[in-house]
């Protein structure tokens, strides 16, 4: 197994390119490393165990496997427990994720429904 730091990316390249060769069966990240411009190719399963406050960033690193080069399907799970602090941010992301939708709606009068405990909800 590997782990990739996000700290120190130019000293893990070369298990980076390990991974994506074939050598290296299973490759370890952080979340937040997704976002700093991989690619991994040679992925055919994305787990996600520590959510992000914010979907995109889960997004972003999921894209990650599906980048030019990619020759098979590709699998994501999000792995959440009950009564973690990992299930509440799942909550939150769906609250953020509706609230964000209703403010992009075409229903103009979706902006003038939300209260201001939705719009604190967005901020926070």
């Amino acid at each position: 197994l590997i782990y990739f730091i996000e700290d120190d990316y130019l000293h893990f390249e070369p298990m980076l390119e390990e991974f994506q060769n074939g050598d290296i069966p299973v490759f370890l990240i952080s979340l937040k490393a997704g976002g700093v411009g991989l690619n991994l190719t040679a992925a055919d399963y994305v787990f996600l165990m520590d959510p992000w406050w914010n979907p995109a960033i889960e997004a972003q690193a999921i894209d990650r496997a599906y980048r030019i080069g990619q020759n098979k399907h590709v699998i994501a799970c999000k792995l959440i427990t009950r009564n973690t602090v990992e299930e509440k941010v799942l909550k939150m992301q769906r609250v953020k994720k509706y609230l964000a939708n209703s403010l992009v709606s075409e229903d103009e009068g979706m902006v003038e429904n939300l209260t201001l405990a939705d719009f604190k909800q967005l901020l926070y």
